[in-house]
This record gives C-alpha cells, structure tokens and sequence, in this order.
C-alpha cells in the first residue's frame, strides 16, 4: 500500500550512491540489531563467502540478553579443515567488531528455496525452536 507521502513500504533496505541511483542492502525482517547497532545480513554473507574455505553461509540474529541479539551463522565447509577461529579470524579483519559473528554451526547443507535461494526463515525458525528447547 501507498503511504500519504508516496512511498511503497516493501521491506527492502537501500541505499542511494553518490549518483542517486538505489542499491538493495538486505531486507528489513532480516536485519540483526546487536546493541542498538544494524547488522545486515548480506554484508556479512559477502564478507564469509570470500575466505576460500567457505561454500555457503547464512546469517541470523540470535536473542541475547546483553546484547539484543548477536549474529548466528551457518556454515557449509569447502574444505573440512575449516574451524570456527578460522572464519571468526577473517570476519575480525574484514569487518567491525559488533558485526563479527559470536555464534558458528557448521551444517552440511543449508535450506533453499527451489530456485536455490537460502531460507533464513527456516534457519530462526530451527534455532528459535532449538532455543526453547533448552
């Protein structure tokens, strides 16, 4: 629906460039918020996928008391010799400290859409389930 000011309200997070044209961060649903600050999950997606070990990751905010939430993700390995220091190393030098990971699950695939595109819905609704569980 329209609002009164003319906006279309989708859910996307975006971006305008230096020459006014719009760029699609993350959606907002998928936006972790660690201790007042946004964490989108692409940017942290993007930066994961480029360590050479790393085939696929996902990231989610997962509930924190201190914190609100931290970020969560999911991993599948390339190599098996990847560990939890080894991303949480790269994430240290390629992003700022409230942004890097604090929780790792490594899985051997992730759920996806038909058309190949990862479900982070599934991922919250398993950890938040798993989360009660406890």
């Amino acid at each position: 629906m329209i609002d009164q000011e003319g906006w279309l309200s989708t859910g996307d997070i975006v971006k305008f460039d230096d020459e006014g044209l719009i760029h699609i961060v993350d959606r907002k649903k998928d936006m972790i918020l660690v201790s007042g600050f946004n964490v989108y999950p692409n940017e942290i997606e993007d930066v994961i996928a480029l360590h050479g070990k790393v085939l696929e990751v996902a990231a989610i905010g997962q509930p924190n008391e201190a914190s609100g939430e931290v970020v969560k993700i999911y991993v599948v390995k390339r190599d098996p010799s990847l560990t939890k220091e080894d991303i949480i190393e790269h994430c240290r030098e390629h992003l700022t400290g409230y942004k890097v990971p604090k929780l790792v699950e490594f899985r051997e695939d992730l759920p996806k859409t038909n058309v190949g595109k990862i479900l982070r819905r599934v991922l919250r609704e398993e950890n938040d389930a798993k989360l009660k569980a406890e």
